[in-house]
């Protein structure tokens, strides 16, 4: 196995990963290999008969034999593309998921390109939601908070890649013993999950994403309870509040945040159809 050609490469490791019934083996081997020769993966499939040298094939198969395992490829390739940016991602932060990107678009929308308002963004994680505003809102001032002290470090990388650090700060903290400052605008994706429903996700998903980022107490509403609680002491009269919920949980989420002053605007729903965000004003 000195050399092979890229076609042969491919369907080498296709064939490991559909031994293990992973889904979109052809995708995920072309994308592995793409990250191994650092390439677009356009190039995978126009440059069939390439030889990849013996270094890079062993590169490649390692990392085939991790994803034949689970293992997300955002966290075998430490990427993942999210609004308009890519970002550094690693098992210490959730994915990023093409839902959430309903948070960034809504927040675009009701926010003026000059403005100079702050932004906080509680559980930031990766600081994808964070982050891909800012790259948008130049004069914006942001501020994530997240109880891990590993999602900031990834956070603070993502902020070196995407060049604001000068408009924005981190903090690692509870939400509970975090006080400092009144916000214009205020995002967050909680965990919402039910911490019985949690071993019924998918493989990828409750093996490997950090279950912190994931459990929203014995009924799914614990951090947002927590999460409306703090907010409504945070942000400023008259205030922006973007919430991410989970399946069936509005009615309830709505019942909270109007009994913590919150007047809600509007429900955004994902791309399944299902509500996902509640969009609403501090009175």
């Amino acid at each position: 196995m000195n050399n092979m050609n890229i076609k042969d490469l491919v369907n080498t490791g296709v064939k490991i990963l559909s031994s293990s019934n992973i889904k979109n083996p052809y995708l995920d081997a072309e994308i592995m290999l793409s990250s191994i020769i650092k390439k677009e993966r356009d190039y995978i499939i126009l440059n069939e008969t390439d030889k990849i040298n013996y270094s890079k094939i062993k590169k490649f198969l390692k990392l085939i034999n991790r994803r034949k395992t689970g293992e997300p490829i955002s966290y075998i390739i430490q990427k993942k593309h999210f609004w308009n940016e890519s970002f550094y991602v690693n098992n210490h932060v959730l994915i990023p998921r093409p839902d959430t990107e309903h948070i960034v678009e809504e927040v675009l929308k009701l926010i003026k390109i000059n403005s100079r308002k702050s932004l906080l963004d509680i559980g930031t994680g990766s600081g994808c939601i964070l982050l891909s505003i800012l790259k948008e809102r130049k004069l914006l001032r942001g501020y994530g908070i997240d109880i891990s002290k590993k999602s900031i470090n990834v956070c603070k990388i993502n902020t070196k890649r995407l060049k604001i650090t000068n408009r924005v700060k981190f903090y690692v903290s509870n939400i509970d013993k975090f006080f400092l400052g009144k916000y214009d605008v205020i995002v967050s994706n909680p965990p919402y999950i039910d911490t019985s429903k949690i071993k019924y996700l998918e493989k990828d998903v409750y093996k490997f994403e950090p279950r912190l980022a994931l459990d929203g107490g014995v009924d799914g509403f614990s951090e947002i309870t927590k999460v409306v609680g703090k907010t409504k002491d945070l942000i400023k009269k008259n205030g922006l509040f973007i919430l991410e919920i989970g399946f069936k949980q509005k009615e309830k989420v709505i019942e909270i945040l109007n009994k913590k002053g919150f007047y809600i605007k509007k429900i955004i729903k994902d791309y399944a159809g299902k509500d996902r965000c509640i969009i609403s004003y501090k009175i």
